[in-house]
């Protein structure tokens, strides 16, 4: 993946480049606490490169300026907003685009569909619905994706490193091309181009916003283009394939094909997924299990729920959904990796927080990661306990971010049932254990990853 120092800056402008830049600059919002521009042309550039990342700057940012805070990005001033209660102040009536749904499509150069709030509305209904299908109907396939990786734990001696961050990808790979994509993905060889593809992709995502780097290297850009015309040609091919047919497993794109979009749409809406939904899946995961193998008593209660549900029976979708402690764990590894640090909108019409008015086409930054850890929400916000999660008003608060109940992100909804049966299967047969002397350092970018690969070991329960 790309360098952070410049990742971060990316999500941002990519975010507002095709809209922000089309209106007349301006510092109405002036009267917000925050940092002055360091550079007149760059703005708070170089702080944020400087920091690391963007989610370190707005870190740094709110313990000096307090919950609405404001910065430059070049001759543009941004808000972020940095705790539970002033994003609950904060007015936004356009709540149907999903924000790292839209920097990706901007990114892809997809345009939006122009389509009125309403249609906007149905079609992110439709994308829901999808995700819900895939998973309700794919259930047995997701089940047997997650023992093959078991098989393959057991298969290792017990004092064997395994490289989970590694191993995390290749499984969110297969689950999301399968489920997503279909049968032409039970070839190994195809899910591996897959994969190639998809983090060429993924890694080259909006840095020629900042730079122009691709422009400046015709090999790189070359290398881009052709791994994104790959994946669109795979999609196309596979959406052309599945319209007016009948097939015994139901994918993703065939809710698409079902629903009333146009070619271009399902195409869209398949790229995202795939994209987001793949490497997403992948951290989930990925972390789920780091943060077991350093919580004993975590997993060791984890490990009573899940015999308590399904003791020597199978595991059932329908069992699954009992996994209330489960739940817990996920949404506790949201919080404490801070999974998706940053989200933002295009403040639609003129909004007030608290004492400060934003006014139209501000860009308002919602600063997760700041919130994640936010003390005066979260008691021993470093401490990793999914107990805080058994009390209502706490999950009210964590839905009320997006991270669970209506707002919920359907590729974060994927995410979690993937997870869940994962860590499950083999939460019921592996104790899973942490290499001694191993910190896991995070990497804030789009989707918070390890810096370097998570190690672990396992060993057999019995």
């Amino acid at each position: 993946m790309l360098d952070f120092a410049i990742f971060a800056v990316t999500f941002l402008l990519a975010l507002v480049a095709a809209v922000l830049y089309l209106y007349p600059a301006s510092r109405q919002a002036a009267g917000i606490p925050g940092i002055a521009p360091t550079e007149e042309k760059d703005g708070n550039l170089p702080d944020i490169v400087s920091s690391g990342s963007l989610h370190e700057f707005l870190v740094d940012l709110h313990d000096r300026y307090g919950p609405v805070a404001s910065f430059w990005f070049g001759r543009r001033l941004v808000v972020s907003l940095g705790t539970a209660d002033v994003l609950k102040q904060h007015f936004n009536p356009n709540k149907t685009s999903d924000p790292f749904e839209t920097m990706l499509k901007s990114l892809l150069g997809y345009q939006s569909d122009g389509g009125s709030v309403s249609e906007s509305h149905v079609r992110r209904e439709l994308y829901g619905n999808a995700v819900t299908a895939a998973l309700q109907r794919n259930f047995p396939l997701l089940l047997k994706l997650s023992e093959e990786f078991l098989d393959r734990c057991l298969s290792y001696p017990e004092s064997q490193h395994v490289p989970l961050s590694q191993h995390m990808l290749g499984f969110a790979s297969k689950s999301v091309t399968r489920m997503v994509l279909g049968s032409t993905f039970e070839d190994e060889q195809e899910v591996i181009r897959f994969q190639k593809i998809h983090g060429t992709v993924w890694s080259e995502i909006g840095k020629g916003f900042l730079d122009g780097s691709l422009d400046k290297n015709a090999t790189r850009k070359k290398q881009y283009q052709d791994a994104l015309m790959q994946l669109e040609s795979t999609l196309k091919k596979i959406i052309k394939e599945r319209k007016g047919r009948n097939f015994s497993q139901h994918i993703f794109i065939d809710s698409l094909i079902q629903g009333n979009l146009n070619e271009q749409q399902i195409l869209e809406d398949s790229m995202i997924f795939s994209l987001a939904g793949c490497i997403i899946t992948a951290k989930l995961c990925t972390w789920a299990i780091c943060f077991l193998t350093t919580s004993e008593d975590v997993q060791k209660k984890l490990h009573k729920e899940i015999d308590e549900v399904f003791g020597k029976g199978p595991i059932t979708s329908e069992k699954i959904e009992q996994l209330r402690y489960c739940r817990h764990v996920l949404c506790e590894t949201v919080r404490t990796a801070k999974l998706t640090p940053v989200s933002a909108r295009l403040q639609d019409l003129e909004g007030k927080v608290g004492p400060f008015v934003i006014p139209k086409e501000t860009l308002v930054l919602y600063a997760l990661g700041v919130v994640l850890q936010d003390p005066s929400t979260w008691p021993s916000p470093h401490k990793f306990d999914p107990d805080r999660f058994a009390d209502e008003s706490v999950m009210k608060v964590f839905s009320s971010l997006g991270f669970s109940g209506t707002w919920e992100c359907p590729e974060l909804r994927f995410a979690y049932m993937v997870t869940t049966v994962l860590v499950t299967v083999l939460v019921r047969r592996l104790r899973l254990l942490a290499v001694e002397g191993q910190l896991f350092e995070m990497k804030y970018e789009l989707v918070t990853s390890s810096r370097e690969e998570a190690w672990v070991t396992v060993s057999k329960r019995y």
